[in-house]
């Protein structure tokens, strides 16, 4: 689990990675009691909503920044003009989330020479000719020699923002003698602060979100998150990003703690043009679009679907998700009838729809088998083979991604040959996927799968709209949990009004802001956050609202067991390590 990372100087930069092994990490949390925030009157202090149920939270996290994550506080902190380009190995999936995964994810030695090549790329443009004069606030007496006082006032003001906090007298020193004694030993005053901003920039206090705790004066006994902590779990929850200067300004006076505090810091959270970036993270997120890196199709079957179909699916999709519920403000489940939504030309080319340059906003008619994410070449082509369609993935995606219901993997013995044979005698998919009925085994699931992805089958593999298959009337009717449909549009219709769609939503919701898998024990929590839901027309701001302005976003419980024996024992490691 020790993490075994030396961090050479600046002369062996080239080779800044020399002895890289880490092993998986699991259960990474900190609950280092911290008293952070100002002093507050009783009358001041945070309490829950008198309906709220009690809850315990979360415990206190220590867990990697993601790559998105990594690369929007950079954007954040130093501005559009420096080029980020970097790609990062995926994380692992965990209950449905990535977000989840970063909690537990092993730090692999890929991911460390990814920041590390970053954090270089980023640190030289940060001190050349074109950023220098407005980036950094002061100049040095002499380009060609240390100026450590200069240095300092620089790594002070981007560090606050990097570290999400305000650094240690002991912390600027330690960077400012850095950047010293690489710009005198080099005679060159930018490329000693360059050298010193990269090592910030792959210090585990920039790459690890450790989580500290405070006594919570509302809760005796028990504890919650320190002001800076919340400022972090509240930025990177929204904007997927660090906190700004105003958020950390907040935490540093204690008015994050406060009813009033944190409802004029989450108003205007909600109300920047940041809560993009958070919305199209989540929902990325939530509908599994990582697997867009892996989609491929037969280009003989489908020559119109190229790479940059690929790209524009994952686009389409969240634009029109952002349209929708953040623009609008719309109801959520309307997300799966609405027929609003962008189209590129490369899209065009598979809605068959004449390309317009660029992206446009494009609204199907009223008689359009097109209506909601369901019938978007995101969901439809994703979940299908690479030469055909398939009513069983799209059935199964539409239970665990919309609805939170996981549907068992096939038996390790199951013989797929009959259904998988492209020279059987089957008319169309439906006739295909039925033989799976006929086997006890394979019934069990293909019963919860396949009338809905029956009703998709007007669409092929690639998502173009069809009315037969093989010369063959393609039957479009189905059934979900009782509610029977003729088309696809009824699908969607049934999917919108079913129950568990807002419940699935909200249990994602809290389980990506809270950074952990929702349990039992929060039944009664999430039962709170769908009526509080409802009561706001099923608004996505409104939810986010309700999530970070609960007891239970910033309430800690204590880690237990084996949990509070492996705490901060990766983080300490690393931080040892890099400071070698």
């Amino acid at each position: 689990m020790h993490a075994l990372i030396k961090k050479c100087f600046f002369l062996g930069r080239t080779n800044i990675w020399p002895a890289i092994r880490f092993g998986a990490i699991s259960f990474l949390t900190a609950s280092v009691i911290a008293g952070c925030s100002a002093p507050l009157l009783q009358d001041e202090v945070l309490q829950s909503s008198v309906d709220e149920p009690a809850n315990d939270g979360s415990s206190a996290r220590m867990r990697l920044i993601t790559s998105e994550q990594y690369l929007n506080t950079l954007a954040h902190t130093f501005g559009p003009s420096i080029d980020l380009g970097s790609k990062f190995p995926p994380l692992q999936r965990t209950k449905g989330l990535l977000a989840n995964g970063a909690a537990t994810a092993g730090v692999t030695a890929a991911q460390l020479e990814q920041y590390q090549r970053t954090a270089a790329s980023v640190a030289s443009q940060v001190v050349d000719n074109e950023h220098r004069n407005f980036l950094i606030s002061c100049k040095p007496e002499n380009e060609k020699a240390a100026d450590q006082e200069c240095a300092a006032e620089f790594l002070a003001e981007a560090g606050r923002l990097l570290y999400r906090r305000p650094l240690s007298e002991i912390q600027i020193k330690e960077a400012a003698e850095k950047a010293s004694i690489a710009g005198n030993d080099l005679e060159d005053f930018y490329t000693g602060l360059a050298i010193a901003l990269e090592g910030m920039l792959i210090s585990p206090e920039m790459l690890f979100i450790v989580e500290t705790v405070e006594p919570d004066p509302v809760r005796p006994g028990q504890t919650r998150l320190d002001a800076y902590s919340l400022a972090s779990r509240m930025s990177f929850f929204l904007w997927n990003a660090g906190p700004d200067g105003t958020l950390i300004d907040a935490a540093e006076s204690g008015e994050i703690q406060t009813v009033r505090g944190r409802t004029r810091i989450v108003d205007m959270m909600l109300a920047s043009p940041r809560l993009e970036l958070g919305v199209r993270a989540f929902f990325d997120d939530m509908f599994a679009f990582d697997d867009f890196d892996t989609l491929a199709k037969d280009p003989l079957v489908y020559p119109s679907f190229t790479g940059v179909t690929v790209v524009d699916a994952r686009e389409q999709t969240l634009r029109t998700v952002v349209d929708h519920l953040i623009t609008k403000n719309g109801d959520y489940r309307d997300l799966y009838t609405t027929r609003s939504t962008f189209l590129s030309p490369a899209l065009a080319a598979l809605y068959q729809l004449p390309a317009t340059p660029g992206w446009s906003a494009y609204e199907f008619p009223a008689d359009s088998p097109r209506a909601g994410l369901l019938t978007q070449i995101s969901f439809l082509a994703v979940h299908s083979h690479p030469g055909r369609s398939s009513p069983t993935l799209r059935g199964k995606a539409l239970r665990e991604l919309m609805l939170c219901q996981p549907v068992p993997s096939p038996p390790p013995d199951v013989d797929f040959t009959l259904v998988e044979n492209p020279d059987a005698d089957y008319k169309t998919q439906r006739d295909r996927v039925g033989a799976h009925l006929e086997n006890p085994v394979c019934a069990g699931c293909h019963k919860i799968t396949d009338p809905m992805g029956l009703a998709l089958e007007s669409f092929d593999g690639a998502g173009r709209y069809r009315v037969t298959e093989k010369g063959n009337l393609i039957d479009t009717s189905g059934s979900i949990d009782g509610v029977a449909f003729d088309n696809v549009n009824g699908l969607s219709s049934a999917l919108r009004n079913h129950p568990a769609l807002p419940s699935c939503l909200v249990e994602r919701v809290y389980s990506y802001g809270s950074g952990r898998p929702s349990s039992p024990e929060d039944a009664e929590l999430l039962s709170y956050f769908n009526t509080r839901f409802m009561e706001q027309d099923y608004t996505f701001p409104g939810l986010l609202r309700a999530i970070v302005m609960s007891s239970a976003f910033s309430a800690v419980k204590e880690p237990q067991g084996l949990e509070a024996n492996a705490a901060s024992e990766p983080y300490e490691q690393y931080a040892t390590d890099h400071n070698k």
